[in-house]
């Protein structure tokens, strides 16, 4: 008995210096750090995050902490940004320094560690400077993309025509069209809305983000380690995007059978034509791993992204008829019913480019944005961030800023339109977040919201299966990706 008691004196004592140990780390760390609420060993802030969800959480800290703050997700401690000027001192004025890509367990296992999103340094430097002349190369931007844009369009159009005015669920089709454009400039492909096996990996793709915006994502995100290995429905986020890698590993073994340096088809060949020129280089960042991730998360990013904008913008244009008919004004003086919408119509069409922002800022489809590090120590807002210390700027908390948009919580085309109607600018348009680390898809994804919502309501007219006044389109998750929730649409030819 006696040895019994003195076993568990050992380890009480034992787990009290853990313990001490633990908070004296944290309390000698934290010194300098912006504040926040005390962690728990192990567990971090997760109980506070959780109290209300993680993103309200992040959000009401803020309240308490300032728009900077220190948050721990597990045992990682994070810097959190709130609002339009923090943000901004992060991703613009001190953007040369919060250049790194902080911590994300979740993409970390998707692309294996590799790939644009998750290189630092010269490494990613040189891969981004690739990516960016390879897809311009490729039209992205320029009017020679306008075209398959424009395509993709009218199988949109064809295939709303054929529910002859039937009320469908339009969700997997448009990721189909969104894909396809990627497609197009990364695998010279295109994929037809009956290819089964196709639209099962953009049901797989979307289900998958439910699952990472949902509290089983969030804690993966807070505990890797454990999660991990523990069963649930986190694992299943992992499975449903295999059938995509594979897709990717497939095309760009095609492409190394068929290369031709002289001829580069697309973003894979010109890749591959790099590889080889740089084949006796140990540390070139240009090997097959980097290759297909980088081409997983461009699918990933560009396709997913731009058609969750895509189906939120359906939904409003559902949700607000009178909107829908304005709409429809500007686009029969302008373009008319008989040609094909182009990109340079987009100057004359204010209205049409104040709703696709507004559509763009209220959807906030990546409402967490993408976390940054430190790539040296600096000194933000009096507070010392050490070198390597992640840094998360809330893009949401930008976007719904009351100091950039008079109301922010609601859907109003004003925030992008002046007194006489002419489109205007707005500094707290951040959704592609920005400074030398924005998204590198930003000039593609305007091009294609821009001619396929005006292709469609060029042909169209959109009602809801039930009052506009009852429908309710706030995302169904909240997490990484706000989620559209699925209603069914009539598509109504208006020819």
């Amino acid at each position: 008995m006696a040895v019994l008691n003195s076993i568990t004196v050992c380890l009480v004592g034992f787990a009290t210096i853990i313990i001490v140990l633990f908070y004296a780390r944290i309390i000698w760390r934290r010194r300098k750090l912006p504040p926040g609420p005390f962690p728990m060993p192990l567990l971090g802030n997760f109980l506070q995050l959780r109290s209300e969800g993680l993103l309200p959480s992040l959000i009401k800290m803020a309240e308490i902490y300032g728009p900077v703050y220190t948050i721990h997700f597990g045992s990682r401690p994070t810097v959190i940004v709130v609002g339009y000027q923090a943000v901004r001192e992060v991703l613009i004025d001190l953007g040369d320094i919060f250049l790194g890509r902080g911590t994300i367990p979740v993409f970390e296992r998707f692309y294996n560690n590799s790939g644009l999103t998750l290189l630092n340094g010269e490494h990613w430097r040189q891969m981004r400077q690739f990516s960016l002349l390879t897809l311009k190369d490729f039209g992205m931007g320029k009017k020679s993309l306008e075209e398959p844009i424009q395509v993709e369009a009218q199988h949109l159009v064809d295939y709303f025509r054929s529910s002859n005015k039937q009320p469908i669920d339009p969700s997997t089709n448009l990721s189909c069209a969104a894909s396809n454009i990627i497609a197009s400039v990364l695998v010279g492909t295109r994929y037809e809305y009956t290819d089964q096996k196709w639209m099962k990996i953009l049901h797989d793709m979307r289900h998958s983000f439910e699952i990472i915006s949902s509290v089983w994502g969030q804690m993966y995100d807070m505990f890797p380690t454990i999660m991990h290995y523990l069963p649930g429905p986190h694992t299943k986020m992992f499975d449903l995007l295999k059938e995509l890698k594979e897709v990717v590993k497939e095309n760009v073994k095609i492409h190394e059978e068929t290369v031709d340096p002289s001829c580069p088809r697309d973003y894979i060949d010109c890749f591959l034509i790099r590889m080889r020129q740089e084949n006796l280089d140990s540390k070139s960042c240009f090997d097959k791993t980097n290759l297909i991730a980088t081409v997983f998360d461009m699918f990933l990013g560009g396709a997913e992204t731009t058609s969750v904008t895509l189906h939120f913008g359906i939904l409003h244009f559902i949700k607000y008829p009178e909107i829908q008919e304005k709409l429809h004004e500007e686009i029969d003086q302008v373009i008319g019913n008989t040609r094909e919408p182009k990109v340079e119509d987009r100057s004359r069409m204010p209205y049409m480019n104040a709703v696709i922002h507004e559509i763009q800022r209220i959807s906030d489809v990546l409402p967490m944005g993408c976390i940054r590090s430190a790539t040296r120590d600096v000194t933000l807002r009096g507070y010392k961030i050490p070198k390597d210390m992640d840094v998360l700027p809330v893009l949401t908390t930008v976007l719904r800023d009351p100091s950039q948009f008079e109301t922010p919580g609601k859907f109003n085309i004003n925030h992008f339109l002046d007194e006489n109607g002419k489109f205007k600018k707005n500094n707290g348009f951040m959704p592609f977040a920005a400074g030398k680390r924005a998204c590198v898809g930003e000039g593609l994804v305007h091009m294609q919201l821009f001619i396929f919502f005006t292709t469609i309501l060029q042909k169209f007219t959109l009602k809801s299966v039930v009052d506009p006044k009852d429908l309710d389109i706030s995302p169904t998750e909240s997490g990484i990706e706000n989620i559209p929730p699925s209603h069914k649409v009539i598509f109504i030819p208006r020819d």
